[in-house]
């Protein structure tokens, strides 16, 4: 049996997409021409304007050729009065008479004292049209069990240009595998976040298409038909027969990852590049599900969505009851 992770199931043409920045809009240092200009400059064929709290439709430097998503970041901190803990949420919107936003509304902040009473605002989100993705995990001072019940988000950060620059933070996935171990069907995406201006275009989402309309990257991003990427270039992702295979741009390494499982990490024995690797997931039998991550020799690196295993959708099944 070939299982193809959906990134890679198909001819259409890759698009490439940031889908987190700010502008002077909100605490961004460069204006929405700025950011856009900039962003078209570095091949991007789609972008989402996200500034905290304020909903964006336009494209302020029409004269571009690059597809607007709709969106705003939206943030809820909890009450504790020591020290910091919030929840981040990237909304993504549709361009049409299903969102429930418009352009330029403004937003207060929650306030949520756990991840159940944030649920709520992620509930109102999805209501009105939006495809959620968790933030900065790492920088927001939550470690998995403060997110792990929440339930709406299609992906979470992965890597977060601004975290990692700022802070040695969200830079290579350190909650997700738990919670696709606890069966979460949530895919990974990289992002900039960028505020100062240096901060764009270095993480972004390579999303197969049928198009660069907003309709059809959204259908795109909902089956998972992407991977996240800081530079490393990712040809094909597959499970054949037990086997995983990945096939990628001349790399110093390829890492094999999955929760309840050591990584495994492939590289050429003569020290040179490589440009595929397998790995016979039967060595220590029982994965779920399978991600992979391939390393550049200048330490970027990009990250496939898993590939689900049959098994997988008993242990999901299992976990949604739970939560019931």
């Amino acid at each position: 049996m070939l299982i193809r992770q959906n990134a890679f199931d198909g001819k259409e043409r890759m698009l490439k997409g940031a889908l987190h920045c700010h502008t002077t809009r909100s605490d961004g240092d460069g204006t929405p021409e700025e950011v856009i200009r900039l962003h078209v400059s570095k091949g991007y064929d789609f972008l989402a304007i996200t500034d905290h709290r304020r909903y964006n439709y336009k494209n302020f430097a029409p004269e571009t050729d690059i597809t607007i998503i709709p969106g705003m970041e939206y943030d809820s901190t909890f009450e504790r009065g020591l020290g910091f803990r919030c929840f981040h949420i990237v909304c993504l919107g549709p361009d049409d008479e299903t969102n429930g936003f418009a352009q330029d509304q403004y937003f207060e902040s929650g306030h949520s004292t756990c991840q159940e009473d944030f649920q709520p605002y992620l509930d109102w989100l999805h209501k009105n049209g939006q495809m959620t993705i968790y933030a900065h995990p790492e920088w927001s001072s939550t470690p998995t069990k403060y997110f792990d019940r929440l339930r709406g988000n299609f992906a979470m950060e992965v890597w977060n240009t601004g975290c990692a620059e700022e802070g040695n933070e969200d830079m290579n996935a350190p909650y997700w595998d738990e919670i696709l171990g606890e069966g979460q069907p949530l895919f990974g995406v990289a992002t900039d976040d960028g505020h100062p201006m240096r901060q764009h275009c270095r993480g972004w989402v390579m999303v197969r298409a049928k198009s660069r309309s907003v309709k059809d990257i959204f259908a795109a991003l909902k089956e998972g038909a992407f991977y996240a990427s800081t530079g490393p270039v990712i040809h094909d992702f597959y499970v054949e027969d037990g086997i995983a295979h990945i096939q990628c741009d001349p790399a110093a390494w390829i890492e094999f990852s999955s929760d309840m499982h050591p990584t495994r990490r492939i590289r050429s024995e003569e020290g040179k590049t490589i440009t595929e690797a397998s790995y016979d997931l039967s060595r220590y039998g029982g994965y779920r599900y399978v991600r992979a991550s391939v390393v550049g020799e200048n330490g970027l690196r990009a990250w496939t969505n898993p590939i689900f295993l049959p098994e997988y959708k008993e242990l999901e099944t299992a976990c949604e009851d739970s939560f019931r």
